[in-house]
């Protein structure tokens, strides 16, 4: 991909402390193959599916899922990297072979099962779960905490990181609004990472997500 993302975003797209997420400030999907876009429009009858592609293959599924008319997210962030001798910055997927699809029940099972052009492709499950056949279910996450993952990294800054929760040393443990700088209107908990204050995002089932480093001046518990 060509992107920070697989979106693209304008941050001048200003986030009111009163106003949660709208379908308007979630970036749009955008295949860099033929460039079609395709806007977040939360209905009743999709979800967020965690999926997972095979051998680093999110980019591919995620063009193939945006042509289809579907809304997908890849985390994703700089890199520092050796090339050509030179230290250069990349970007990369935050968490390596996921993809998030935001889409109906009927659609994610053709992307996973049956769409030949993806063979790599399959659900993520649910493993703190059992449905009516006593299997674990595909994963899905609540739209309001997939929004909030959405906009803590479609800014793709080399300070993110996928941590685990012995990295973090929690602060009180009172969810907080980011409330300036890039992070703005991001919640979640503090804590200190690698020495350094940070905002930290679930996503449940998934991971932990640190944000920047998040001065005290912009932090307002919520």
């Amino acid at each position: 991909m060509s992107t920070l993302t697989n979106v693209k975003y304008d941050r001048s797209e200003d986030v009111s402390q009163s106003v949660r997420f709208t379908p308007a400030i979630i970036p749009e999907a955008k295949s860099s193959k033929t460039g079609v876009p395709v806007r977040y429009v939360p209905t009743s009858d999709k979800q967020w599916y965690v999926v997972r592609a095979s051998y680093g293959r999110e980019d591919f599924a995620s063009d193939h899922i945006v042509e289809d008319g579907s809304f997908t997210h890849i985390a994703k962030h700089k890199v520092r990297k050796m090339v050509n001798d030179k230290q250069r910055k990349v970007i990369k997927s935050l968490i390596p072979n996921l993809l998030f699809v935001y889409t109906t029940a009927d659609k994610a099972e053709e992307y996973t099962k049956d769409t030949p052009a993806m063979p790599y492709l399959s659900y993520y499950y649910n493993h703190f779960e059992t449905n009516n056949n006593h299997k674990n279910p595909p994963l899905t996450i609540l739209c309001r905490e997939m929004e909030n993952f959405i906009f803590a990294t479609c800014n793709g800054s080399e300070h993110l990181m996928f941590v685990s929760k012995a990295q973090c040393h929690f602060k009180g443990g009172e969810t907080v609004l980011v409330t300036d700088g890039l992070c703005k209107g991001v919640e979640g908990k503090v804590a200190r990472v690698s020495g350094q204050q940070h905002v930290i995002v679930s996503v449940t089932n998934v991971g932990l997500i640190s944000t920047t480093h998040i001065p005290t001046a912009f932090i307002q518990i919520i």
